[in-house]
């Protein structure tokens, strides 16, 4: 099992290359577009992206490794980091699960079992699962419970900013425009909002 530990400069690069034709986000759903800022700030917050990623790897590998140990032979006592282009993205925490060797016979075997691979997936899923109760991610169902169901809503044309929120965010879920947001909202080109403010949400 591993998480990433080289070659975050060179993913870096890549999503810095990306931006100038693309409105991707940083730090998943709620996050931060990249395509209006300049390079200094786009690499302070990929950097901080990535160093969060990385840390969030790390508590569900580490919790997975666990889960799997119970039942598992394991061949590393703690998890490795990997260079790995799989694990190297700033947006998403990732993990490589190793389950086991097709080249040991008797792991192989249990490998075949629909037993085993249901202990394994269950001991997969329970770590990502913990991992993402403790720490949902901003406009998700889980951070939706977390608050006690108390996440930003659109009544009647207007809307609650809530902790997590971002203007771009709040125009996709409500099928406006960013421009029409601005617009309507008084906010020109300055994307600031803060929790607990009402936006109004103009007619599509």
């Amino acid at each position: 099992m591993g998480i990433v530990s080289k070659g975050a400069s060179s993913e870096m690069g890549r999503w810095l290359a990306k931006r100038e034709n693309s409105t991707d986000l940083i730090g998943g759903v709620g996050s931060v577009s990249l395509e209006d800022k300049d390079d200094v700030l786009a690499k302070v917050l990929l950097d901080m992206s990535m160093t969060a990623s990385r840390s969030d790897s790390r508590v569900i590998a580490e919790t997975v490794h666990k889960n799997m140990s119970r039942f598992a032979k394991m061949h590393k006592k703690r998890v490795e980091q990997a260079g790995f282009v799989v694990l190297k993205s700033p947006d998403i925490p990732s993990i490589l699960v190793e389950t086991g060797f097709i080249t040991n016979p008797e792991e192989a075997r249990k490998l075949k079992s629909k037993s085993y691979q249901k202990k394994m997936a269950q001991a997969i899923f329970a770590g990502i699962k913990a991992h993402f109760v403790a720490k949902p991610p901003a406009l998700t169902y889980l951070a939706w419970q977390k608050q006690g169901g108390n996440q930003g809503k659109s009544v009647a044309g207007k809307y609650k900013v809530v902790r997590g929120d971002t203007l771009s965010v709040i125009a996709r879920r409500n099928g406006v425009s960013m421009a029409a947001l601005r617009k309507a909202n008084g906010l020109k080109n300055a994307d600031h909002i803060r929790v607990g403010q009402v936006l109004q949400i103009p007619t599509s």
